[in-house]
């Protein structure tokens, strides 16, 4: 336990790259791991990663297989939809819409999408298609 005036080791607020780096890695491969392999869902969560990044099945599962991070994964994504402003609300209790950070909100729209997934919505409505 730290005492008051002592600093911090590290200074979260002013130096998120590294820590924030190894948890989108992990958070990717989790994601991945977990929705991929539970039926259904596997191939639910491999149509939100296509919609999202625009890459091909194939240069997706390049990616998973490269254990790319999420500033690598979303950095190289053929064409991210345009579609995923549109997506709003809250998710671990930040609003999406309201991020600033671009690698964060992606991460966001990521999470959001992979929420209402997990909460039964349905894909039409995930991928805000009209209708």
């Amino acid at each position: 336990m730290s005492r008051p005036n002592e600093p911090l080791a590290r200074d979260r607020a002013s130096d998120p790259a590294p820590h924030l780096h190894d948890q989108l890695r992990q958070r990717l491969s989790a994601l991945c791991r977990q929705g991929r392999t539970q039926g259904p869902h596997r191939a639910e969560v491999d149509q939100i990663l296509l919609w999202l990044t625009g890459f091909s099945a194939v240069e997706l599962e390049a990616q998973i297989a490269a254990k790319s991070d999420f500033a690598t994964f979303f950095a190289v994504a053929p064409m991210l939809n345009p579609a995923r402003s549109e997506i709003k609300g809250v998710v671990c209790g930040v609003r999406v819409e309201a991020v600033e950070e671009p690698l964060m909100r992606e991460i966001r729209y990521l999470d959001k999408l992979i929420d209402e997934l997990a909460k039964g919505k349905a894909m039409d409505k995930i991928l805000r298609r009209p209708g």
